[in-house]
């Protein structure tokens, strides 16, 4: 999936105007690379276009340890947009990426974040 496929995909999931998708898509992407370890982080960024990848350069090795509404408000923060709009960005970024990366590697990122992120997004398939 190439990088406009991927923001033209987030702005329909997430009934967000064209201008809040990249935003979105980049707070989603930090705050995930926060969550993940950095293995994990550089793993998926392996299997995305290139102006995705610089998100998911990871702050540090270890993975934080926050649940999903502590990622919710960051991607809020992040991004300029309300926690609504954020979660649904969340939701469309993840569904999104399940689409973009390789089934192992979504299963992979999903193992590292508690259960509630998969009741947003659905199980992996």
């Amino acid at each position: 999936m190439d990088y406009n496929t991927f923001l033209d995909t987030i702005t329909r999931r997430a009934s967000v105007p064209p201008e809040k998708a990249e935003p979105l898509t980049r707070a989603t992407l930090e705050t995930l690379a926060e969550r993940l370890t950095r293995g994990e982080a550089e793993d998926l960024a392996s299997e995305l276009p290139k102006p995705l990848k610089e998100p998911l350069v990871s702050p540090t090795p270890e993975a934080e340890s926050f649940g999903l509404d502590e990622f919710i408000n960051r991607v809020s923060q992040r991004a300029g947009v309300s926690p609504d709009e954020a979660r649904e960005g969340v939701r469309a970024e993840l569904s999104t990426l399940r689409d973009a990366v390789s089934d192992g590697e979504f299963r992979h990122v999903m193992s590292q974040l508690p259960r509630d992120f998969e009741a947003l997004v659905g199980p992996p398939g």
